[in-house]
C-alpha cells in the first residue's frame, strides 16, 4: 500500500474556474466563450513554469461538457517527432467517446521538431469541428508564427510575490500547520513566480518541520535561504562603509551553505526599500509592510541617515553581481567583487 502523501500541487490544483488564481482576465474570457457557445478549435496558453497553464485547459475541457475519457494529455517534450503527431493527426477523425468534443491538450509544444510542427499546422488549418486543441507552452518565441496565428492566444501572467504568500499561508492553514507570514513569504520568494513551485516547498517546509509551526529563520535553514541576521549584517556592513564587515557576512552565508541566487534577491529587496524610502517618503509603510517590525526601524534608519553608502550605485552594481551570481563557479564571488569595487575604493582613499 502506497502512504505516501498527496502532492499539495495536485491535492489543491484548481478544480473549476473559481479556484483558478491570479488569471481573471483569461477566466472572464473562456467563461464568455463558453456562455455564448463560440468555442474556439485552437487555444494557445502561454507563460512561466507553474502559472496554472494545464490546469486551466483541463477546467476549460471538463466546462465545454468533455468526460474524461475524451480529454487527451499530451507531452510535447517526449512525444515531439512526426510520427507522434501523425498518429494523432490521424486520430482526430475519430468521433468522441461520450462528449461533444474531443480535447487535446498538448503541453510545452514548442518542444515539437521542425516536421512535427509542419504536420501540426495542417491539423489546425483543417480541424474536424468536434476537435478543441489546447497547446501550452513556456516559450512562445520558439513556436512558428503560422501556428501563433491559429491560435487565440492567452498570455499567463506569474503570480506576484504577494499572491504567492498568500496562497502558501492559506494552504498551510488548510493543512492545520502553523506557517508565520514572514515564512510564508520566504516561500513565495523561492518559488520565483511558480504556484507549483511554491506548494512543492510548503510540502517541503512541512515535512522538515516536526513541531507544526514554521519562523521565517526554519524556513530559510530548510530552504537554503540566509537567515535574517546575515542580511542585516551585509546591511549594516553597506551603510557603514565597511568593506571588511560585508566580506566577512558573505564568508558567513557561504559557511552556512546559503544559495546566492536567493541571498542576491534577498539583499537587493533591501537595497532597494532603503533607496526608494529615501526618495519617497509617502510610501515608506507601504515598501516596509514585508519586513519585521526590527527590520524595518533599520531599514527607515537606513534610509534617513546622511553619508550612508546605501545608494543607487550600490544597488546597480549589486544587480550586475546577481545577474552573474548563477554563471560562476564561486556563486559568491560576484558579490564579493561587488563589495571591494564599490566599499574598497572608500576604504583606498
Amino acid at each position: 500500500m502506497n502512504n505516501e502523501p498527496t502532492a499539495l500541487y495536485r491535492k489543491y490544483r484548481p478544480e473549476a474556474f473559481a479556484d483558478v488564481r491570479n488569471q481573471d482576465h483569461i477566466v472572464s474570457i473562456l467563461e464568455g466563450a463558453i456562455a455564448k457557445k463560440t468555442i474556439p478549435h485552437a487555444l494557445l496558453f502561454t507563460g512561466s513554469r507553474g502559472t496554472g497553464k494545464t490546469s486551466v485547459a483541463r477546467i476549460f475541457a471538463r466546462e465545454i461538457g468533455v468526460a474524461e475519457v475524451d480529454i487527451y494529455e499530451i507531452d510535447a517534450a517526449s512525444n515531439r517527432g512526426i510520427d507522434d503527431i501523425r498518429e494523432l493527426r490521424d486520430a482526430v477523425h475519430t468521433l468522441p467517446y461520450e462528449s461533444p468534443y474531443k480535447v487535446y491538450i498538448i503541453d510545452e509544444v514548442h518542444m515539437l521538431t521542425k516536421e512535427a510542427f509542419n504536420a501540426l499546422l495542417k491539423t489546425l488549418e483543417e480541424p474536424p469541428a468536434h476537435v478543441v486543441f489546447i497547446l501550452a507552452t513556456t516559450e512562445q518565441d520558439k513556436l512558428l508564427d503560422t501556428i501563433t496565428s491559429r491560435c487565440q492566444v492567452f498570455q499567463f501572467r506569474a503570480p506576484t510575490r504577494a499572491v504567492l504568500r498568500d496562497t502558501v499561508f492559506d494552504i498551510a492553514r488548510k493543512e492545520k500547520f502553523n506557517m508565520d507570514p514572514q515564512a510564508a513569504d520566504m516561500v513565495a520568494i523561492a518559488a520565483d513566480g511558480s504556484f507549483r513551485d511554491a506548494l512543492g516547498i510548503t510540502q517541503k517546509v512541512m515535512l522538515a518541520s516536526g513541531d507544526k509551526l514554521a519562523g521565517a529563520d526554519e524556513v530559510a535553514s530548510i530552504l537554503g535561504a540566509p537567515k535574517n541576521v546575515l542580511l542585516m549584517d551585509i546591511l549594516e556592513a553597506f551603510d557603514s562603509g565597511s568593506t571588511e564587515k560585508a566580506l566577512h557576512a558573505v564568508g558567513s552565508a557561504v559557511s552556512a551553505h546559503v544559495d546566492m541566487k536567493l541571498f542576491m534577491k534577498l539583499l537587493l529587496e533591501r537595497v532597494r526599500a532603503v533607496i526608494l524610502i529615501r526618495h519617497n517618503q509617502a510610501d515608506a509603510d507601504m515598501l516596509l509592510e514585508q519586513y519585521a517590525e526590527d527590520d524595518r526601524a533599520l531599514l527607515k534608519a537606513y534610509a534617513e541617515k546622511t553619508g550612508s553608502h546605501i545608494h543607487s550605485h550600490l544597488l546597480l552594481r549589486l544587480l550586475e553581481a546577481a545577474e552573474q551570481t548563477g554563471k560562476s563557479f564561486l556563486p559568491q564571488l560576484p558579490l564579493e567583487i561587488a563589495i571591494v569595487d564599490i566599499l574598497g575604493e572608500k576604504s583606498a582613499a
